[in-house]
């Protein structure tokens, strides 16, 4: 196990124009980030608050599931290496502009897509419906994807998890970010649970879930989250189970190279979860994105790209 890397927040000018050649220039590698614990340091850029780079074309689908269910996605092409972007609970197939062009003009084929009861999705019925795992197959079955790359973002944590041990033979790599995973041990359980102390629940969605470095930074960009979390849920939406009882125990089991990322302000899953979690992975490697809540492909997208990005490169072509 690797011990963990803090990643310092980087300009967010980066996204902006020529995203890839700017992310290169920040660190972007075929290995992990470097370490750095650096605070305030004059060498750092300023966080210059901008707006969502350009998107390159995509082709959108809805690609039917069980029950009457129907998932929107999107695939920008091309024959690079696939990777598969699993939403946050707050969000949805929108959920990416800042991953979109970056990842595209790294040579990678970026599907997106919303899950049942998400934004431009079909919940259908409950009781026929597929496990929310079961749903990716079928996605990756209907666009062709043989072995492709995974990334989950908080409740697309889970999922994400629940697909490498149904089908870690379809997966190169698994990265999963601002999540608590989904593990139901007892003990766990009782952590989170502390963490989140009534009301918590109650509180507005953008102080629970962007850190607040970034509520301070950039209004506009809480603003742009904000209507990306308005448009998320359907009214047909319920919660979807999985196929796996996530456990410790079961990460254990995890035959893949596996990369977990944590915001160092993420209410949910704060760094010290991650690394509690990161002890049951046997290939792994943790990094913390500073001034980041549980949002950190939101808040700080150009120093989370190199992230994914470097671990991409590093696993591609890798079998089991």
């Amino acid at each position: 196990m690797h011990q963990d890397q803090t990643v310092p927040a980087v300009g967010r000018r980066t996204v902006v124009g020529g995203a890839l050649a700017a992310l290169m220039a920040t660190g972007v590698s075929g290995t992990s980030a470097r370490a750095s614990t650096a605070e305030g340091s004059s060498t750092e850029a300023p966080w210059e608050p901008v707006p969502v780079p350009g998107q390159v074309p995509v082709t959108e689908y809805q690609v039917p599931v069980s029950g009457g269910g129907s998932l929107w996605a999107w695939d920008t092409g091309g024959d690079g290496e696939a990777v598969v972007l699993l939403h946050p609970g707050s969000g949805s197939g929108e959920s990416w502009p800042y991953q979109q062009p970056v990842l595209a003009a790294a040579g990678f084929r970026v599907v997106a897509y919303s899950r049942r009861g998400a934004y431009r999705s079909v919940a259908g019925t409950k009781a026929e419906a597929d496990t929310a795992s079961g749903d990716l197959d079928t996605l990756a079955d209907h666009l062709g994807l043989d072995r492709f790359h995974l990334s989950g973002s908080a409740a697309g944590g889970p999922v994400a998890i629940d697909y490498a041990l149904s089908h870690p033979d379809r997966l190169r790599g698994l990265t999963v970010s601002g999540s608590v995973m989904g593990v139901m041990d007892t003990e766990y359980q009782e952590l989170t649970a502390a963490l989140q102390p009534d009301p918590f629940g109650e509180l507005p969605v953008d102080f629970k879930e962007l850190g607040p470095s970034y509520r301070g930074g950039d209004r506009d960009g809480v603003a742009a989250w904000l209507e990306i979390n308005a448009r998320a849920r359907t009214s047909d939406a319920f919660a979807q189970s999985l196929a796996h009882t996530i456990t410790w125990s079961a990460l254990e089991t995890l035959a893949i190279p596996v990369q977990l990322i944590t915001g160092d302000a993420d209410l949910y899953s704060p760094p010290s979860v991650m690394r509690l979690n990161a002890q049951h992975v046997p290939d792994v490697r943790t990094h913390v994105v500073r001034e980041a809540g549980h949002n950190p492909h939101w808040e700080q997208p150009a120093a989370w790209n190199r992230l994914l990005i470097g671990f991409l490169r590093q696993h591609g072509g890798r079998r089991p």
